[in-house]
């Protein structure tokens, strides 16, 4: 459990109205982040004096919203970031991802070694890519940043975006 209560998340929204059927793959991972997320996090948005912190993901025309409040409902602030830097590794995550959940059926475990690998590898890249969006908006470390990528990644989904037979 985190060790300052005042810089840390204890309630997550996923704004999910325009969010289509997922695989039980992809709310696995969903749950599992919400879950690590609200165990374990270290979040400070800048100009704020302190949490604990309710925080609310949506997207909107094409962009993430995200919208900070005092567990109280008072608003802290309100950041909107581009989509479109995650494109590519959203994509990448959930080929990734596809490959590893059908590789966990079947395949030898080397080759599903190698796939966690390389899904963890993507994962660091657009938690990476997560931190320099937020720099000067929030801070926050790279688990809570893995995390929010995951949150922010279904979110992202669309139609296309589902794996095979869903």
């Amino acid at each position: 459990m985190n060790a300052d209560p005042a810089h840390r998340i204890v309630e997550i929204e996923l704004d999910e109205k325009s969010v289509v059927r997922r695989t039980p793959e992809i709310e696995h991972e969903r749950s599992i982040a919400i879950f690590d997320l609200l165990e374990e996090n270290t979040f400070r948005p800048a100009g704020s004096e302190g949490g604990p912190y309710a925080l609310r993901l949506s997207i909107q025309e094409g962009r993430l919203v995200i919208d900070i409040r005092l567990i109280d409902g008072e608003a802290q602030s309100r950041h909107v970031l581009s989509l479109r830097p995650f494109s590519k590794v959203v994509r990448d995550y959930f080929e990734i991802c596809e490959s590893y959940f059908s590789a966990i059926k079947s395949s030898a475990p080397q080759r599903i070694e190698a796939l966690d690998m390389a899904r963890r590898g993507v994962h660091n890249e657009a938690a990476d890519l997560l931190l320099d969006r937020l720099e000067g908006k929030i801070e926050t470390d790279s688990d809570t940043a893995r995390r929010l990528f995951t949150l922010i990644a279904v979110l992202h989904l669309r139609p296309e975006g589902l794996t095979r037979g869903s």
